[in-house]
């Protein structure tokens, strides 16, 4: 499949797990000022068990070197009501030019704030249509079974209330190219193959079946509906940005590959899902090593990586790491 280049991408993380006033600027990552105009930077932005970024995809005139065309669309939408707005809003970015919503997976900590975020563009842009970009099964009912059997059911996304808020679902299981077919700057890869052993997606989640006597939990373990977004940087390869990764980081890159044809990978960036603890741990020195066959430029652990995952990514790749912040924006 064809992946159009483009000269840079910018991922602005508008929630994630943590946030850090000192971080510096570097290369490749612009942080929040701690200092603007002799004042302390405040408030500060809030961080949340969750994820959101904001992605601008650009191509530029090369006769003025200005940008010539851009395209944005936001990533996922963070675990509360209000904090990625409350961020967005410190950051001065407003959701006016974006063209459409993508979500990673049906999971709370990616979609809660999704229709407060739908509200506030309907009340700047009055009778707009908003896209939304997901795989069917994000609208799935779940619950998850801990090993001690304590059992919950998981929030779920409405999509008879986001049909009433007009919202336009675009619904797809496979690929899917942004801003469109003929214009393949952004690829949403849909499901994803499980291919590596140690990468075993989510063995607590179940999904209802309604039945004779009442409702039935079916395992639903590999959250088919995980997705990530590439992009193909003229001379570097691919940027790639996942959300939880349910899928697995490898079977993602690996994948990414093989759908687009190029085997360069520039950058990685979002959450891996490998927590501490059970079975992650056994899938974090695998994924160590299939990451150095891999050998990106850039590692970005976010979200859902887990401080063990991250910590061995900074011993193993010390100058490929940057570590990431609410309120950093990431260029490549």
């Amino acid at each position: 499949m064809s992946l159009e280049e483009i000269d840079e991408v910018a991922i602005t993380i508008l929630m994630d797990n943590s946030t850090d006033l000192l971080l510096t600027n570097s290369e490749h990552a612009i942080r929040m000022p701690l200092i603007l105009k002799e004042r302390i930077n405040l408030p500060p932005p809030i961080a949340e068990h969750g994820f959101s970024a904001l992605v601008n995809v650009v191509k530029y005139d090369r006769n003025k070197n200005t940008k010539a065309n851009s395209h944005s669309f936001l990533f996922d939408t963070g675990v509360s009501e209000n904090g990625v707005i409350y961020n967005a809003n410190i950051f001065g970015i407003d959701f006016d030019h974006i063209e459409g919503i993508i979500l990673s997976h049906g999971h709370f900590d990616h979609f809660t704030g999704l229709v407060n975020i739908i509200n506030t563009i309907h009340s700047r842009r009055p009778n707009s249509i908003v896209s939304l970009y997901a795989h069917p099964d994000a609208f799935l009912k779940r619950w998850i079974i801990l090993p001690n059997e304590k059992r919950a059911k998981m929030p779920a996304l409405d999509e008879k209330q986001l049909q009433e808020m007009e919202v336009r679902i675009h619904m797809n299981t496979g690929v899917r190219l942004l801003p469109s077919d003929q214009l393949p700057w952004l690829l949403i890869t849909g499901e994803i193959p499980r291919e590596k052993h140690f990468e075993k997606g989510f063995p607590i989640q179940y999904v209802e079946n309604p039945g004779n006597n009442g409702i039935d939990l079916i395992p639903d373990p590999l959250v088919k509906d995980d997705q990530a977004l590439v992009v193909n940087v003229k001379n570097k390869g691919l940027v790639i940005l996942t959300a939880c990764g349910h899928s697995g980081i490898v079977n993602t890159i690996n994948y990414a590959k093989k759908v687009t044809g190029i085997s360069k990978i520039h950058a990685v960036i979002g959450g891996f899902h490998l927590p501490a603890g059970g079975i992650y741990d056994e899938a974090i020195e695998p994924t160590m090593k299939e990451l150095e066959k891999v050998n990106p430029n850039y590692i970005v652990p976010c979200h859902c990586t887990g401080w063990k995952a991250s910590n061995r990514i900074i011993e193993i790749f010390p100058e490929k790491f940057i570590q990431t912040g609410v309120g950093t924006t990431f260029n490549f």
